[in-house]
């Protein structure tokens, strides 16, 4: 997802210029960057802040306090992706309302966050989503650790988890960050009801979303492409693009 970002700021996103970059491996990280016109810094997570005034966060979830709180902190902007964490860390819309810092959540792999978070102006009744995933998207989730079921055992659809966000999150951190975000934008982590499914037979992942409102009722589907990484659909790294996009665009239409 980061190269995917790298490749549009580089070929030119009106308003933003990438300065700075981090990674667990830097010096990788600075040999996948070689190729850019203008050299871009790879640094320590702690030094980002005092280099831009957007972060993009496309990491590992655990490191998303350490990456967003001082640009928060700072009156800055952090654009989330690991959605699911906010939900242990939500001191940070605290820091964000206290310091005029703004944590967005793009769109991701979902669609028409935006119908809900309106939808939510007035009074929404439920939100479902049902997600189903490939076998190998969801390999190395923790909540197999803690299940009898194996992903080795599955051959057929299984429903393997039914609740809220909240919940799935502890066990799908890497998965249902769409989910969250879902819930973000409409009742609730703890309101929103989600089913989560693996598929030996699919080779995309899947998410339909049902919202009954007090001004409409309507149902999103939607077909993502994975990544090379099986946990990211390609559209992910879309959204983040057209997110910053929207920032200096003199139309801008949707959230």
């Amino acid at each position: 997802m980061g190269m995917a970002v790298v490749e549009a700021l580089e070929k030119g996103i009106p308003g933003c210029r990438l300065t700075a970059v981090s990674a667990a491996d830097r010096a990788r990280a600075a040999q996948r960057l070689a190729h850019l016109r203008e050299p871009v810094d790879v640094v320590e997570i702690e030094r980002l802040e005092a280099l831009a005034d957007i972060v993009v966060e496309c990491a590992p979830s655990a490191l998303l306090d350490d990456i967003c709180r001082p640009f928060l902190a700072a009156g800055k902007t952090a654009i989330v992706l690991s959605a699911g964490a906010l939900l242990d860390h939500e001191d940070l819309i605290e820091i964000a309302r206290e310091n005029g810092g703004q944590i967005i959540v793009p769109s991701g792999a979902l669609l028409g966050l935006d119908a809900v978070a309106a939808a939510a102006e007035g009074t929404i009744h439920s939100v479902r989503m049902v997600t189903r995933k490939p076998v190998g998207g969801l390999a190395g989730a923790p909540f197999f650790e803690k299940s009898n079921q194996t992903i080795q055992d599955i051959t057929e659809p299984i429903l393997l988890f039914s609740g809220s966000p909240r919940e799935a999150i502890k066990g799908f951190p890497a998965n249902l960050n769409v989910s969250v975000a879902l819930s973000l934008a409409g009742i609730g982590p703890d309101r929103t009801t989600l089913d989560i499914w693996a598929d030996p037979a699919i080779q995309r992942n899947m998410h339909r979303i049902d919202v009954d409102a007090d001004s409409a009722r309507f149902s999103m589907s939607i077909e993502n492409i994975p990544t090379e990484n099986p946990k990211t659909g390609r559209i992910t790294a879309l959204s983040v693009i057209s997110c910053l996009r929207k920032m200096g665009a003199p139309l801008r239409v949707g959230g």
